[in-house]
């Protein structure tokens, strides 16, 4: 048998190919492929990237509805960014929108409330309490910041006026500006509700059970105008509302029709909730509209947030109106927060981060202790100290080829896309007990300002012991699915644009 006849610089060819290769395997586990003639772009690195094109981080100008999840015969409500195009009141605030910075310093005052609720003596506001109607409304946090990005619209009273509400599951009551009101009340689009002219309102009265649950709803007691329960909540950035309690009917199509629903009809409401006419509360308490209509959603609600806020989403009531509660959703389980604080928000388990492929090297002990949630209302995703820095250095290294640009507010990682059409971007992958792995969408990364802008869409708390929260950019496109009665939150991907 011949012997192959291999030259010497045929095996040296040979050799520096595979160094090559080899090379390029190490250098794809660092960062994203940048290079456009790499021939091995499609097989190695991309894995773990998201290509994503820079105008697709950008909100467009007009609107472009989403057919995903929407049923006009259920009870699936539309969802739109209250400062897009989507929103009715778009053009009429355009101009009194809030910048980029007002945004992420109302963001960090809501959880900085969030956080007061261990402590709340550190949220005492310097201008101390404010009087309404002979009550007094204290100007300290007890509940969320009121100004969320995410509003929906619902019928109320007899007949029904339509309202503008900002949807939280951070928070348990919902509350809409009431007339008269005793001070200005602030600029919303809607007409404000007037419940005289409902014939199916009535206020709650101070010594009835349903005036005595707003204590753990509203994290303040109930007080009395004449016989009348007065409602009051004070939230993070200042901004209050304080009225009467009381029954009305609530209208979400025309099947869904909840009569003797509980709610703050709000005379005295300053701040900056921005246009929509109140809040809807999706949080666990007793007064919350999840568990008001618990007899017929069986506790069970879902949503998908746009991917911009030229697109819409949707919140859809009962386990038939989610459009993959059989399939396709990966499970959780709620957890019991240990604070009692927290006991109507949605705690989570968080045990890992992956960043490119690679998991992070964090102990679990850093999640345990801070303890986590997932929020609405919440824009970017608040972690412990010591997960952040891993997150933040990891996802550096991966973007080290793109050049950077100012930090801005809370955030510190920015880079400057203006000269590209696609960008390339780790993937970031967050574990959660019971073996669920959630892959979070190009989007879902970063938060955009400018093209020339675009920054890593988390931050870090002060303290480890703060709890850590899972925002609304990383639900971006997400069905996300509360299964409250069996204890369980799950996600789907693709659910909206």
């Amino acid at each position: 048998m011949e012997t192959p006849n291999i030259s010497s610089s045929s095996f040296l060819w040979y050799f520096i190919r595979f160094l090559v290769l080899v090379c390029l395997i190490l250098f794809s586990l660092e960062t994203c492929f940048t290079l456009e003639e790499s021939d091995v772009k499609s097989h190695l690195g991309l894995e773990y990237c998201h290509t994503v094109q820079v105008k697709s981080l950008l909100p467009a100008t007009t609107c472009n509805p989403s057919t995903e999840g929407h049923d006009k015969k259920a009870s699936v409500l539309k969802v739109v960014h209250k400062h897009g195009p989507c929103s009715h009141f778009y053009q009429s605030h355009k101009e009194n929108a809030p910048t980029h910075t007002e945004i992420l310093e109302q963001d960090q005052a809501r959880v900085n409330s969030i956080h007061s609720r261990r402590n709340p003596k550190k949220a005492i506001d310097r201008r101390g309490q404010r009087q309404w109607d002979g009550v007094t409304v204290p100007a300290l946090s007890g509940s969320t910041v009121g100004g969320g990005n995410y509003i929906v619209t619902v019928g109320l009273g007899t007949p029904k006026k339509q309202l503008s509400l900002t949807f939280d599951t951070g928070s348990d009551l919902t509350w809409t500006q009431c007339r008269p009101c005793v001070r200005p009340c602030y600029k919303q689009v809607d007409p404000i509700f007037d419940p005289s002219v409902s014939s199916s309102y009535a206020n709650v009265s101070c010594n009835s059970m349903e005036c005595s649950k707003l204590k753990s709803g509203t994290g303040y007691a109930p007080s009395c105008a004449t016989s009348t329960c007065v409602y009051a909540a004070a939230y993070g950035d200042g901004s209050i509302s304080a009225g009467f309690f009381a029954k009305e009917t609530i209208t979400l199509s025309s099947t869904d029709v909840f009569k003797g629903f509980l709610f703050g009809c709000g005379e005295n409401n300053q701040g900056l909730f921005r246009g929509s006419a109140g809040l809807l509360g999706l949080g666990r308490d007793s007064i919350s509209f999840v568990e008001q209509t618990a007899a017929k959603y069986g506790r069970f609600f879902s949503y998908c947030l746009p991917s911009t806020s030229s697109s819409t989403g949707f919140l859809s009531f009962g386990k038939e109106k989610s459009r993959r509660a059989s399939k396709g959703v990966k499970y959780t389980p709620l957890a019991t927060l240990p604070q009692k604080e927290y006991s109507s928000l949605y705690g989570i388990n968080l045990v890992g981060i992956t960043v490119g492929g690679r998991k992070l090297p964090i102990s679990t002990s850093v999640f345990k202790t801070s303890g986590t949630i997932i929020d609405s209302g919440t824009v970017i995703t608040r972690l412990p100290p010591q997960a952040y820095s891993a997150l933040r250095d990891a996802f550096r290294q991966g973007m080290k080829s793109y050049p950077r640009a100012p930090a801005i507010s809370i955030l510190d990682t920015c880079y400057d896309f203006s000269s590209y059409e696609t960008v390339n971007i780790p993937k970031i992958a967050f574990s959660f007990k019971g073996g669920l792995t959630l892959d979070l969408d190009g989007t879902g990364i970063i938060y955009t300002v400018t093209a020339s802008q675009a920054c890593l869409a988390f931050s870090a708390n002060k303290e480890d012991s703060d709890i850590a929260v899972f925002g609304n950019v990383q639900q971006l496109k997400l069905e996300v699915v509360y299964d409250v009665a069996k204890g369980k939150l799950g996600f789907a991907s693709g659910g909206c644009l």
